[in-house]
């Protein structure tokens, strides 16, 4: 009884080893976000912005780090992804209907190609609670295209890396 117990228990850890690995094995042939048009790169924009925080799914991986391996921000300045082609890492922004700081630390797969923003929160109830909205900002310091490129073409093989480091290209 205990051997039969063991077995099944042995086959269903395979099945399950298995189907992980096609899975995540799958999640760099996804498809990537449509591409838009890049916004005018002014002072003030109005831009889409989503949340998300680190206990999401997709980023436990990461914990409460971001791209550039430093702990997220959520206080005086907080986090935010974003498509670095569009607005390169350290490009600080207020929204401005709310007075928040942000400053662009982190970026992820569903943003690169797209206008939009995604602000950290340190909490799921505060990711919940913005949703999406459309909101201006005004960008206080435009980060370099030349250091976001730097930092990003050390991991160019996933699509999403390549989308951003193309359109880097043409600002360099």
């Amino acid at each position: 009884m205990l051997r039969r117990a063991f077995s099944t228990l042995a086959v269903s850890a395979f099945f399950i080893g298995v189907f992980s690995i096609l899975i995540t094995g799958c999640a760099h042939h996804r498809k990537l976000p449509k591409w838009e048009k890049p916004i005018a790169k002014t002072e003030f924009q109005t831009i889409r912005t989503t949340a998300y925080t680190h206990t999401e799914s997709d980023h436990v991986a990461y914990g409460n780090h971001n791209a550039l391996g430093t702990t997220l921000l959520a206080g005086p300045i907080n986090s935010a992804s974003a498509d670095w082609s569009r607005w390169p890492a350290g490009t600080l922004f207020r929204i401005l209907p709310t007075g928040e700081t942000y400053v662009v630390d982190d970026y992820g797969w569903a943003l690169a190609g797209t206008n939009t923003i995604d602000l950290y929160k340190p909490t799921r109830f505060d990711m919940n609670n913005w949703g999406v909205r459309r909101v201006d900002i005004q960008i206080l310091q435009w980060g370099d295209p030349r250091e976001s490129y730097r930092l990003l073409e050390r991991h160019e093989n996933h699509a999403h890396i390549k989308r951003m480091l193309q359109e880097l290209r043409g600002q360099i």
